[in-house]
């Protein structure tokens, strides 16, 4: 180990810019994450019967490429933003889902083939809203809908 005066290690030191971090609320988040659904071309995969996975097993779930879930993790804004991986249970710590929230949101049994990254957005955008499924579903049965 050479040693070197504090003069001498800022003369040699390299400064490099961190990237600031940033904390987006959880509704930012979710706004974020419509915005990339709304934005994405093609098919979308609805996660295939995500409620009858033991725990560990629906935590663990990928799915495809097209999936919700790889569609946030493609997105470097909530990588950095502290999105760990793309495993539905990523996304649910992330976005703070629980199970049955995450079940109606993105399972394939609330879509019947229709999945689409627009209509998955409107969803989104009025989950965080009313500020969750059973809120989302009162509001449905006094008159509001999607």
């Amino acid at each position: 180990m050479k040693h070197q005066s504090p003069e001498q290690l800022r003369e040699a030191a390299v400064i490099v810019a961190a990237n600031p971090i940033t904390t987006l609320s959880r509704g930012e988040r979710l706004n974020r994450w419509a915005e990339l659904l709304d934005q994405h071309a093609g098919s979308m995969e609805a996660l295939y019967r995500i409620e009858y996975l033991p725990e560990a097993e629906r935590r663990a779930y990928r799915g495809g490429e097209s999936t919700p879930l790889a569609v946030a993790y493609r997105d470097p804004v909530l990588r950095g933003d502290g999105l760990a991986g793309n495993t539905l249970g990523d996304a649910m710590d992330y976005f703070a889902l629980n199970d049955e929230d995450a079940h109606h949101l993105l399972c394939d049994c609330h879509y019947m083939g229709s999945l689409t990254g627009h209509n998955l957005a409107a969803r989104l955008r009025r989950y965080a809203t009313v500020g969750g499924i059973m809120a989302w579903v009162g509001s449905t049965f006094v008159g509001r809908s999607d």
